[in-house]
């Protein structure tokens, strides 16, 4: 069984939610996604990658290479649109099917996997970066050199073949938690405050996530803020 909670939040300084977000447990897909931009521009970039993963779970394909997709698309919105500047969109991406899972993100997007008391980060840091499990970092898989760093790649402003989609996958277990969130939670609340968050056992999935909400909005709420928690039962 999975438990699922999930909220998204303008925030305290900004005038629109460029942030867009899909749970569904059926589908096995949970997925935020932070749109770069500005109003009228951030939130379209944010459905475009929403949507073009949701469609491929749905269809049964493959969700690595959509991103890809997904950032050319965005790229073209933003040639059409030059004068406006930039336009792209950052995400973190949770896939549960036949007992596996697999985890992937884009940017400053985050994603943590809560078990034995441990929180630890998702593809954290440059595919080919050395890794160490008992550093609360995960072992990335290996993958072709790239010119950027995870953190500052973004769908539609990084070059589409340039993009490390690279998921992390692993089996399935029960007690496992994930955390996925847009920057606005990830620079406002630090890691310890979350792990001490998702080690409430008395605390639906729902109510963790409207805590790190309000945490993040006491910090100051400079940016929208949206977090996914799926516990997995």
């Amino acid at each position: 069984m999975i438990e699922v909670g999930h909220a998204s939040h303008t925030g305290l300084r900004r005038g629109c939610n460029e942030d867009s977000y899909w749970a569904d447990s059926e589908l096995g897909l949970f997925v935020v996604v932070d749109g770069i931009g500005g109003p009228g521009r951030g939130e379209i970039a944010a459905a475009i990658a929403r949507d073009a993963l949701v469609d491929a779970a749905r269809s049964g394909r493959g969700l690595e290479p959509v991103i890809h997709d997904a950032g050319t698309t965005i790229a073209t919105l933003s040639s059409v649109h030059a004068h406006h500047g930039p336009t792209g969109a950052t995400l973190a991406l949770l896939q549960v099917d036949h007992g596996e899972f697999q985890v992937t993100r884009i940017g400053d997007a985050r994603a943590w996997l809560w078990q034995h008391g441990a929180l630890t980060a998702l593809c954290q840091g440059p595919p080919s970066a050395p890794t160490d499990a008992e550093t609360g970092h995960a072992e990335a898989p290996t993958a072709a050199p790239t010119s950027r760093k995870r953190d500052t790649q973004a769908l539609g402003i990084t070059p589409s073949a340039q993009l490390d989609a690279t998921p992390v996958r692993a089996p399935l277990e029960r007690g496992m938690q994930f955390l996925l969130c847009t920057d606005g939670l990830a620079e406002a609340v630090d890691e310890p405050r979350i792990a001490a968050m998702l080690a409430r056992t008395d605390l639906a999935a729902q109510e963790c996530v409207e805590h790190l909400l309000l945490a993040a909005l006491d910090a100051g709420g400079r940016d929208n803020v949206t977090a996914l928690l799926v516990r997995v039962a």
